[in-house]
């Protein structure tokens, strides 16, 4: 039995060491009591709005550590519409971030999805931005403009708020460049910097790693205690069975955001 125990224990070890470091489990959950995190939205779903995984897996692991959080997305149409099956815009569609975005909540009053223009600092103790390609294409002008793309007006002010009133701001997958556009200076992960092809599987979207840094960004650092700001890499990783990696990564950024939020 020992030595089973020694053999799978070195198979962790060596699994693990080829894992980024914010993919691996950081121990049991916390309880911080009484706080009270924003979550925004920018649709539903991975290729037009915000990931269904890292959507859920956020709103899990807030509730699990014990926060109240109340769920945002603009009042505006999406930039398009993509046929989740087919991968390609559908035609004749036009819908609206909040309506979609709703389809994540689950009750009503504060439970219901809120227009983001209402999301006020003072109300909160940290924001959480889950990821999704409604980031590059809802909440900034990034999939047509790069590096140079100007963010939608609340998701600036909301973040700016966050970073100036010294509150965490929890990012995943591509939210990271939100926060690399107007917060100059800042330190996030979004995976690796080259594509590396293995058997865990791929970083197709390495170029944004090149756009963040071009901001003034510095890469690869998850938590950066000196902005509070905290990143994930979550689906920037393509990968077809370690959903739990990605599980436990939203997991590892919700706890420090919330520790971060104690301060």
């Amino acid at each position: 039995m020992l030595a089973t125990r020694t053999f799978l224990s070195k198979q962790t070890l060596a699994a693990l060491s080829r894992q980024p470091a914010c993919f691996v489990h950081h121990g049991d959950y916390g309880n911080w009591g009484n706080t009270n995190i924003a979550v925004v939205f920018s649709g539903c779903g991975w290729w037009d709005g915000t990931d269904v995984h890292e959507g859920v897996y956020t709103m899990y692991h807030l509730s699990r550590n014990g926060a109240r959080f109340q769920m945002f997305s603009p009042n505006q149409q999406q930039m398009h519409v993509i046929d989740h099956m087919r991968k390609q815009p559908a035609s004749g569609e036009n819908r609206n971030m909040m309506t979609e975005a709703a389809r994540f909540s689950h009750g009503q009053g504060m439970m219901q999805m809120q227009d983001l223009s209402k999301l006020d600092v003072n109300s909160f103790d940290a924001v959480i931005f889950p990821g999704g390609h409604g980031i590059t294409k809802n909440l900034s002008s990034f999939v047509k403009d790069g590096k140079d793309c100007k963010l939608h007006n609340d998701v600036e002010r909301v973040l700016k708020d966050f970073h100036r009133s010294r509150k965490p701001i929890g990012l995943a997958s591509m939210a990271p460049m939100l926060a690399c556009r107007v917060l100059p200076g800042i330190e996030v992960t979004m995976g690796y910097e080259r594509d590396d092809n293995t058997r865990w599987g791929n970083w197709p979207h390495t170029n944004m790693v090149q756009a963040i840094k071009s901001m003034g960004a510095r890469h690869n650092a998850y938590v950066d205690e000196k902005n509070k700001v905290v990143s994930t890499p979550t689906f920037m990783w393509e990968t077809e069975y370690h959903y739990h990696y990605i599980f436990d990564g939203i997991g590892n950024m919700v706890k420090h955001v919330m520790r971060m939020s104690t301060k």
